[in-house]
Protein backbone atom coordinates (compact mmCIF):
# COMPACT_ATOMS: atom_id res chain seq x y z
CA UNK A 1 0.00 0.00 0.00
CA UNK A 2 2.69 2.11 0.68
CA UNK A 3 3.89 2.46 -2.86
CA UNK A 4 0.58 4.17 -3.80
CA UNK A 5 1.23 7.22 -1.17
CA UNK A 6 4.15 9.05 -2.94
CA UNK A 7 2.03 9.15 -6.58
CA UNK A 8 -1.29 9.77 -4.51
CA UNK A 9 0.40 13.07 -3.09
CA UNK A 10 1.52 13.89 -6.78
CA UNK A 11 -2.03 13.40 -7.84
CA UNK A 12 -3.29 15.59 -5.50
CA UNK A 13 -0.33 18.18 -6.29
CA UNK A 14 -0.30 18.24 -9.79
CA UNK A 15 -3.86 17.43 -10.93
CA UNK A 16 -6.07 18.93 -7.93
CA UNK A 17 -3.56 21.46 -7.16
CA UNK A 18 -4.10 21.09 -3.32
CA UNK A 19 -2.14 23.43 -0.73
CA UNK A 20 0.96 22.39 0.81
CA UNK A 21 -0.72 21.92 4.38
CA UNK A 22 -3.62 19.07 2.72
CA UNK A 23 -1.05 17.37 1.18
CA UNK A 24 1.22 17.22 4.58
CA UNK A 25 -2.21 15.94 6.51
CA UNK A 26 -3.41 13.47 4.32
CA UNK A 27 0.15 11.87 3.94
CA UNK A 28 0.76 12.14 7.60
CA UNK A 29 -3.14 10.37 8.22
CA UNK A 30 -2.28 7.88 5.38
CA UNK A 31 1.26 6.90 6.70
CA UNK A 32 -0.67 6.30 10.30
CA UNK A 33 -3.08 4.15 9.16
CA UNK A 34 -0.76 1.90 7.05
CA UNK A 35 1.38 2.14 10.05
CA UNK A 36 -1.68 0.80 12.51
CA UNK A 37 -2.23 -2.17 9.64
CA UNK A 38 1.65 -3.29 10.15
CA UNK A 39 1.25 -3.27 14.04
CA UNK A 40 -1.97 -4.52 14.64
CA UNK A 41 -3.85 -5.78 11.95
CA UNK A 42 -1.82 -7.29 8.76
CA UNK A 43 1.75 -6.35 8.12
CA UNK A 44 2.11 -5.94 4.58
CA UNK A 45 -1.35 -5.12 3.68
CA UNK A 46 -2.05 -4.73 -0.04
CA UNK A 47 -4.94 -2.10 -0.91
CA UNK A 48 -7.23 -4.46 -2.25
CA UNK A 49 -7.09 -6.35 0.88
CA UNK A 50 -7.98 -3.24 2.90
CA UNK A 51 -11.65 -4.10 4.20
CA UNK A 52 -14.37 -1.70 5.66
CA UNK A 53 -13.77 -3.46 9.26
CA UNK A 54 -9.82 -2.34 8.91
CA UNK A 55 -11.20 1.01 8.65
CA UNK A 56 -13.82 0.61 11.53
CA UNK A 57 -11.29 -0.79 13.63
CA UNK A 58 -8.46 1.87 12.61
CA UNK A 59 -11.23 4.53 13.52
CA UNK A 60 -11.99 2.92 16.71
CA UNK A 61 -8.08 2.88 17.95
CA UNK A 62 -8.03 6.36 17.64
CA UNK A 63 -10.87 6.77 19.45
CA UNK A 64 -9.61 4.64 22.26
CA UNK A 65 -6.03 6.87 22.10
CA UNK A 66 -8.42 10.16 23.09
CA UNK A 67 -8.02 11.49 19.65
CA UNK A 68 -10.38 14.35 19.06
CA UNK A 69 -13.61 13.74 16.94
CA UNK A 70 -12.11 16.60 14.45
CA UNK A 71 -8.82 14.39 14.08
CA UNK A 72 -10.93 11.59 14.16
CA UNK A 73 -13.06 13.26 11.16
CA UNK A 74 -10.02 14.69 9.04
CA UNK A 75 -8.46 10.50 8.74
CA UNK A 76 -11.96 9.75 7.38
CA UNK A 77 -11.80 12.50 4.83
CA UNK A 78 -8.03 11.49 4.24
CA UNK A 79 -8.62 8.06 3.84
CA UNK A 80 -12.02 8.35 1.42
CA UNK A 81 -9.84 10.89 -0.94
CA UNK A 82 -6.80 7.83 -0.84
CA UNK A 83 -8.96 5.05 -1.99
CA UNK A 84 -11.11 7.57 -4.15
CA UNK A 85 -7.90 7.80 -5.57
CA UNK A 86 -6.92 3.91 -5.92
CA UNK A 87 -10.71 3.67 -7.45
CA UNK A 88 -10.07 6.02 -10.14
CA UNK A 89 -6.85 4.82 -11.22
CA UNK A 90 -7.84 1.06 -10.88
CA UNK A 91 -5.62 -0.12 -8.44
CA UNK A 92 -8.76 -1.70 -6.15
CA UNK A 93 -12.28 -2.47 -7.33
CA UNK A 94 -14.06 -1.96 -3.92
CA UNK A 95 -13.85 1.34 -2.14
CA UNK A 96 -13.61 0.30 1.94
CA UNK A 97 -15.05 4.01 2.96
CA UNK A 98 -17.94 3.66 0.87
CA UNK A 99 -20.72 4.87 3.32
CA UNK A 100 -18.77 5.35 6.15
CA UNK A 101 -19.78 8.10 8.55
CA UNK A 102 -17.60 10.60 9.74
CA UNK A 103 -18.17 11.78 13.47
CA UNK A 104 -20.29 14.29 14.58
CA UNK A 105 -18.07 17.70 15.33
CA UNK A 106 -19.28 20.62 17.76
CA UNK A 107 -17.96 23.71 15.82
CA UNK A 108 -16.55 26.13 18.64
CA UNK A 109 -16.41 29.49 17.53
CA UNK A 110 -12.38 30.45 16.89
CA UNK A 111 -10.32 32.32 19.54
CA UNK A 112 -10.46 36.13 18.61
CA UNK A 113 -7.74 38.47 20.40
CA UNK A 114 -9.00 42.08 20.86
CA UNK A 115 -7.35 44.88 18.85
CA UNK A 116 -5.07 45.23 22.12
CA UNK A 117 -4.48 41.66 22.92
CA UNK A 118 -2.70 41.85 19.07
CA UNK A 119 -0.69 45.14 20.06
CA UNK A 120 0.58 42.82 23.19
CA UNK A 121 1.45 40.30 21.54
CA UNK A 122 2.97 41.89 18.66
CA UNK A 123 5.29 44.13 20.47
CA UNK A 124 6.93 41.47 22.79
CA UNK A 125 9.71 40.62 20.53
CA UNK A 126 13.42 41.66 21.39
CA UNK A 127 13.93 44.10 17.88
CA UNK A 128 17.74 44.55 19.60
CA UNK A 129 18.44 40.88 18.61
CA UNK A 130 18.25 39.38 15.44
CA UNK A 131 15.82 36.59 16.00
CA UNK A 132 13.58 39.43 17.59
CA UNK A 133 13.57 41.21 14.25
CA UNK A 134 12.79 37.63 12.56
CA UNK A 135 10.03 37.22 15.16
CA UNK A 136 8.68 40.87 14.76
CA UNK A 137 8.23 40.24 11.52
CA UNK A 138 6.28 36.96 11.33
CA UNK A 139 3.91 37.98 13.78
CA UNK A 140 3.21 41.38 11.90
CA UNK A 141 2.61 39.49 8.34
CA UNK A 142 0.76 36.85 10.10
CA UNK A 143 -2.10 39.35 11.32
CA UNK A 144 -1.39 41.72 8.24
CA UNK A 145 -2.54 39.00 6.18
CA UNK A 146 -4.13 35.89 7.60
CA UNK A 147 -2.34 33.86 5.85
CA UNK A 148 -1.78 29.81 7.41
CA UNK A 149 1.61 28.90 9.35
CA UNK A 150 1.79 26.31 6.76
CA UNK A 151 1.56 29.00 4.16
CA UNK A 152 4.04 31.29 6.10
CA UNK A 153 7.18 28.83 6.04
CA UNK A 154 6.79 28.05 2.59
CA UNK A 155 6.86 31.84 1.87
CA UNK A 156 10.35 32.73 -0.08
CA UNK A 157 12.18 35.97 -0.44
CA UNK A 158 10.85 36.50 -3.95
CA UNK A 159 7.00 36.25 -2.53
CA UNK A 160 7.35 39.57 -0.60
CA UNK A 161 7.00 43.16 -1.83
CA UNK A 162 7.54 45.62 0.36
CA UNK A 163 7.59 48.53 -1.76
CA UNK A 164 4.49 47.63 -3.17
CA UNK A 165 3.07 45.99 -0.46
CA UNK A 166 2.15 42.16 -1.12
CA UNK A 167 2.28 38.65 -0.49
CA UNK A 168 1.79 36.15 -2.79
CA UNK A 169 1.43 32.65 -1.38
CA UNK A 170 0.19 29.06 -2.87
CA UNK A 171 2.74 29.99 -5.84
CA UNK A 172 3.18 25.89 -7.05
CA UNK A 173 -0.68 25.43 -6.60
CA UNK A 174 -4.18 26.00 -8.36
CA UNK A 175 -4.48 28.13 -4.91
CA UNK A 176 -2.03 30.94 -5.38
CA UNK A 177 -3.30 34.06 -4.06
CA UNK A 178 -1.75 37.57 -3.49
CA UNK A 179 -2.78 39.45 -0.33
CA UNK A 180 -2.37 43.24 0.31
CA UNK A 181 0.27 44.23 3.49
CA UNK A 182 -0.08 46.79 5.87
CA UNK A 183 2.65 49.46 6.14
CA UNK A 184 3.56 48.33 9.59
CA UNK A 185 4.45 44.65 8.39
CA UNK A 186 6.09 45.78 5.44
CA UNK A 187 8.39 48.09 7.47
CA UNK A 188 9.02 45.17 10.22
CA UNK A 189 9.77 42.85 6.89
CA UNK A 190 12.27 45.41 5.55
CA UNK A 191 14.21 45.97 8.77
CA UNK A 192 14.55 41.95 8.95
CA UNK A 193 15.42 41.80 5.48
CA UNK A 194 17.83 44.10 5.99
CA UNK A 195 19.40 43.72 9.32
CA UNK A 196 18.96 40.53 10.62
CA UNK A 197 18.29 37.34 7.76
CA UNK A 198 22.07 37.49 6.31
CA UNK A 199 23.28 37.06 10.44
CA UNK A 200 20.61 33.83 10.68
CA UNK A 201 21.55 32.42 7.17
CA UNK A 202 25.67 32.37 8.53
CA UNK A 203 26.93 29.76 5.91
CA UNK A 204 23.41 29.00 4.43
CA UNK A 205 23.67 32.33 1.68
CA UNK A 206 21.55 30.46 -1.05
CA UNK A 207 18.35 29.70 1.34
CA UNK A 208 15.54 31.38 -0.26
CA UNK A 209 12.87 30.63 2.44
CA UNK A 210 11.94 34.71 3.56
CA UNK A 211 12.10 33.10 7.40
CA UNK A 212 14.96 31.26 8.68
CA UNK A 213 16.56 29.90 11.96
CA UNK A 214 19.27 30.23 13.74
CA UNK A 215 21.16 27.60 11.44
CA UNK A 216 20.57 29.67 8.41
CA UNK A 217 17.72 26.49 7.42
CA UNK A 218 13.50 27.17 6.52
CA UNK A 219 11.87 27.58 9.87
CA UNK A 220 9.45 24.99 10.38
CA UNK A 221 5.92 25.10 11.53
CA UNK A 222 6.52 23.66 14.68
CA UNK A 223 9.29 26.29 15.40
CA UNK A 224 6.91 28.84 15.20
CA UNK A 225 3.94 27.02 17.05
CA UNK A 226 6.54 27.46 19.99
CA UNK A 227 7.80 30.68 19.19
CA UNK A 228 3.85 32.11 19.39
CA UNK A 229 2.97 30.36 22.58
CA UNK A 230 6.52 31.65 24.30
CA UNK A 231 5.38 35.56 23.15
CA UNK A 232 1.82 34.69 24.32
CA UNK A 233 2.66 33.63 27.97
CA UNK A 234 5.04 36.46 27.91
CA UNK A 235 2.27 38.58 27.30
CA UNK A 236 -0.07 37.37 29.78
CA UNK A 237 -2.54 35.83 27.23
CA UNK A 238 -2.19 32.87 28.60
CA UNK A 239 -6.03 31.88 29.13
CA UNK A 240 -6.96 30.69 25.62
CA UNK A 241 -4.44 28.25 23.64
CA UNK A 242 -3.37 31.34 21.55
CA UNK A 243 -1.79 29.54 18.11
CA UNK A 244 -0.75 30.86 14.69
CA UNK A 245 -4.23 30.23 13.98
CA UNK A 246 -5.67 33.00 16.64
CA UNK A 247 -3.96 35.46 14.51
CA UNK A 248 -5.24 33.88 11.20
CA UNK A 249 -8.86 34.92 13.25
CA UNK A 250 -8.38 37.93 14.73
CA UNK A 251 -7.47 38.99 11.04
CA UNK A 252 -10.24 37.76 9.65
CA UNK A 253 -12.66 39.20 12.66
CA UNK A 254 -11.19 42.55 12.79
CA UNK A 255 -11.69 43.40 8.89
CA UNK A 256 -15.32 42.73 9.26
CA UNK A 257 -15.64 45.03 12.72
CA UNK A 258 -14.42 47.31 10.46
CA UNK A 259 -16.15 47.11 7.72
CA UNK A 260 -14.76 44.90 5.19
CA UNK A 261 -17.05 43.14 2.88
CA UNK A 262 -17.35 39.23 3.33
CA UNK A 263 -16.39 38.51 -0.27
CA UNK A 264 -13.07 40.52 -0.04
CA UNK A 265 -12.40 38.36 3.71
CA UNK A 266 -13.24 35.15 1.83
CA UNK A 267 -10.58 35.67 -1.35
CA UNK A 268 -7.83 36.88 1.24
CA UNK A 269 -8.37 34.07 3.41
CA UNK A 270 -8.59 31.55 0.86
CA UNK A 271 -11.95 30.00 2.08
CA UNK A 272 -13.20 28.04 -0.91
CA UNK A 273 -17.07 28.22 0.66
CA UNK A 274 -18.11 31.78 1.95
CA UNK A 275 -19.56 29.71 4.74
CA UNK A 276 -16.24 28.96 6.31
CA UNK A 277 -15.71 33.45 6.45
CA UNK A 278 -19.22 33.91 7.95
CA UNK A 279 -18.26 31.98 10.71
CA UNK A 280 -16.27 35.41 11.91
CA UNK A 281 -19.02 37.65 11.31
CA UNK A 282 -20.90 35.32 13.68
CA UNK A 283 -18.39 36.18 15.91
CA UNK A 284 -18.46 39.25 15.45
CA UNK A 285 -22.07 39.79 16.41
CA UNK A 286 -21.47 38.28 19.47
CA UNK A 287 -18.72 40.17 20.48
CA UNK A 288 -20.93 43.30 19.71
CA UNK A 289 -23.56 41.91 22.24
CA UNK A 290 -21.40 42.16 24.66
CA UNK A 291 -20.17 45.44 24.11
CA UNK A 292 -23.53 46.58 24.33
CA UNK A 293 -24.59 44.88 27.40
CA UNK A 294 -21.36 45.76 29.43
CA UNK A 295 -21.57 49.68 27.99
CA UNK A 296 -25.10 50.69 27.79
CA UNK A 297 -26.79 51.57 31.21
CA UNK A 298 -30.01 49.97 30.51
CA UNK A 299 -29.00 46.79 28.76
Amino acid sequence: MRKYVQPYMDYLQEDKGSSVSTLESYKRDIEQFIGYMDREQHADAEAHEITRTHIVLYLSFLKKEGKAASTIARNVVSLRSFFHYLMFKGFVSKDPTYHLDSPKTEKNPPKILSISEVDRLLDIPDTSIPSGLRDKAMLELLYATGIKVSELVHLNVEDLNTDLKYVRTGRDSAKERVIPVTGIAARATTEYLESARSKLLRAHAEEQALFVNTNGSRLTRQGIWKMIKKYAEEAGLVGGGITPHTLRHSFAAHLLENGADLRSVQEMMGHADISTTQIYNQVVKRNMKDVYDHYHPRA
